[in-house]
C-alpha cells in the first residue's frame, strides 16, 4: 500500500475551470462582465525567449498547469481537505488543449506529471545558474525555469506548438463548484478512500466543493486506479460542462459574475489571452456542450520507467504517443463523430453488443492461467481464449494441483480489476489474497465452461487509437 502522501487534486480540476473561463463569455453581458473584472488576472511571461519551436498548426493550443501551492489556502482547510505536506513549486497537473478551427470541439490530452523528458538548457531561476540539457520528470520544469521551461519541456515531448498558457490554483474549483450549486456523479459501486477522505454511496450523488476535491483526487481506491481516476475525472468534468452550460448554469447575471470572480481572481496567463480574447473564444464556443468535448491520455510503455538519480518515471510509448499528437497538429478528432460514416469506435459491432461490459478495460489486466484439471492443453487454449477477448495474459500457461473449481485469486488491492475477469470467467470462485500482486491467478478446475467476451464500460477507440478517447456525453450520468 502506498503511503499517504499529499493527496494532489488532478488536472481536472485545472481544465474545468480554464474551461469555464471561456464559457463564460458566451453571454450577452458576457464581455462587459468580464472587462470588470479582467484587472484580477496576473500575467505570467510564458513565451519569452523561446526558440526552435514546433511549426503552429490548425486551431489553438492551450497548456493549462495546475501549480503545487498552498499559499491561499489556510492550515484549517489543509486539515478538512487532508491537503498535508509540503508544496514542490511544481506542476501539479498539466494538460493539452486543443479547440478546433472551427471551435465545435475542445480536445484534451492530459500529461502524467512524473513524464520522462531531456530539459533543455535553461537557466535554474531558483539557483540562478546555467544547465545544460539534463533528464528530468516534466513536472520539474517549472522548479527550474518556471512557465516558459515548461512551455518549452511540454512543446519537446508532444510537439505541439502552444498558444496560451493558463496557471491555475486549485482551491477556486472547489468554489466555483459551491457557486454553480454542486456538480452531479454517478457510480457503480461505493467509493471509499480513508486518505482523501471520499466516502461515495453507489448512485447518484452531488458533490460540493470539498466532496468534488476528494472525487477527483482519490487514488487508493484500486491497484489499477490510475486509470479508475482518470475516468473519473472524465465524468466529473463532463458534469462541469454540463452544469455550466446548461438551462440553469450561467445565464443568470448574479451567478455569472460571482463564478467570474471566484476563477479570475486565481488564474495566471499569458499576456496574448486578454478579456477580448476570451470574449471572441466565447462566442466562438457559444453552443458548446459535453458532447463537444473530448478527453485521451498519453499512451504510456511504461509506468516505472527508471532513471539514476530520478528514480521511477513515466516514458511514453513514442509511436502511439506521436500519432496521438498528430491528430491535434491536423486538427483531427481524437474520437471518430458518430453518424458519419465509418466504424466509429467498434462498439457498434454485433460482436461488441454481444460482449459483456466491464469496469476495467481487460488490456490493463495481467492474467496468469493455470491448470488445475486433467484435459491436457486447457490451459493454453484458455490463456488465448482471455487473449482474443482483451485481457494482458503472460502467454505461459502453468499447471496446478488438480482442483474440481475455478479458482480467480487476487490482491484486495486490485478488486476492480477482479470483478472484471469475473465477467468472462462467470462460474470462477473469487479468492483475494493479501500481498498477490498486480497479476491475477487464473486457476482451471474441472467446472471450467467457456470464457466469455468482454468490453470495456466507457467507450473507448479500438485498434491504433490506444489513447481511449471518449467525448463528455458518453461519462455524463443517465
Amino acid at each position: 500500500m502506498p503511503a499517504p502522501s499529499v493527496q494532489r487534486p488532478r488536472w481536472v480540476l485545472r481544465i474545468a475551470t480554464a474551461l469555464s473561463l471561456l464559457l463564460l463569455a458566451t453571454g450577452g453581458a458576457g464581455y462587459f462582465m468580464l472587462s470588470s473584472l479582467s484587472s484580477g488576472i496576473h500575467r505570467v511571461d510564458a513565451f519569452g525567449g523561446l526558440q526552435d519551436r514546433p511549426r503552429a498548426g490548425h486551431g489553438l493550443n492551450f497548456l493549462v498547469a495546475g501549480i503545487d501551492r498552498r499559499d491561499s489556502v489556510s492550515a484549517a482547510e489543509r486539515r478538512e481537505h487532508r491537503l498535508g505536506g509540503q508544496p514542490c513549486n511544481c506542476t501539479d497537473a498539466l494538460m493539452l488543449v486543443h479547440l478546433s478551427r472551427d471551435r465545435e470541439r475542445a480536445s484534451v490530452v492530459s500529461i502524467p506529471r512524473d513524464s520522462y523528458v531531456e530539459l533543455p538548457p535553461h537557466t535554474n531561476r531558483a539557483l540562478g545558474e546555467r544547465r545544460t540539457a539534463h533528464p528530468a520528470k516534466v513536472n520539474a520544469a517549472y522548479t527550474h525555469g518556471g512557465p516558459p521551461l515548461t512551455v518549452r519541456a511540454v512543446e519537446k515531448l508532444s510537439g505541439v506548438h502552444i498558444d496560451h498558457y493558463v496557471e491555475i490554483d486549485f482551491r477556486a474549483f472547489m468554489k466555483t463548484v459551491d457557486v454553480v450549486g454542486g456538480v452531479q456523479v454517478c457510480t457503480q459501486r461505493p467509493l471509499r478512500d480513508k486518505y482523501s477522505g471520499l466516502d461515495l454511496p453507489a448512485g447518484t450523488s452531488r458533490l460540493d466543493g470539498g466532496e468534488a476535491l476528494a472525487y477527483v483526487r482519490a487514488r487508493h481506491l484500486d491497484g489499477a486506479s490510475d486509470m479508475g481516476r482518470m475516468k473519473r475525472q472524465q465524468r466529473f468534468l463532463a458534469a462541469v460542462i454540463d452544469k455550466l452550460t446548461g438551462s440553469s448554469g450561467l445565464l443568470n447575471p448574479l451567478r455569472f459574475r460571482e463564478v467570474g470572480a471566484t476563477l479570475l481572481g486565481s488564474v495566471r496567463t499569458d499576456a496574448g489571452l486578454d478579456t477580448g480574447a476570451v470574449f471572441a473564444l466565447g462566442k466562438a464556443l457559444h453552443g458548446f456542450s459535453p458532447e463537444s468535448s473530448e478527453f485521451a491520455t498519453v499512451p504510456v510503455a511504461d509506468m516505472d520507467y527508471e532513471v539514476p538519480g530520478l528514480g521511477a518515471t513515466v516514458r511514453w510509448d513514442e509511436e502511439r504517443a506521436r500519432r496521438l499528437f498528430d491528430r491535434l497538429r491536423e486538427d483531427r478528432p481524437l474520437k471518430p463523430r458518430r453518424g458519419r460514416g465509418g466504424s466509429g469506435s467498434g462498439s457498434g459491432s454485433g460482436g461488441q453488443r454481444k460482449a459483456t461490459p466491464v469496469e476495467v478495460p481487460p488490456e490493463r489486466i495481467r492474467v496468469q492461467v493455470e491448470n488445475g484439471t486433467a484435459e491436457n492443453g486447457l490451459g493454453g487454449r484458455v490463456d488465448r481464449s482471455l487473449a482474443r477477448t482483451g485481457f494482458a495474459t503472460t502467454g505461459a500457461p502453468a499447471t496446478a494441483e488438480p482442483t474440481d473449481r475455478t479458482v480467480l485469486t487476487y490482491d484486495p488491492e486490485w478488486d476492480r480489476s477482479a470483478r472484471s475477469l469475473a465477467a468472462a470467467l462467470p462460474h470462477a470462485k473469487l479468492r483475494p489474497v493479501p500481498d498477490h500482486g498486480a497479476v491475477l491467478t487464473v486457476t482451471l478446475g474441472a467446472d471450467h465452461e467457456k470464457v466469455r467476451r468482454v468490453r470495456p464500460a466507457d467507450p473507448i477507440l479500438d485498434g491504433a487509437d490506444v489513447w481511449s478517447a471518449v467525448t463528455g456525453d458518453e461519462v455524463l450520468c443517465t
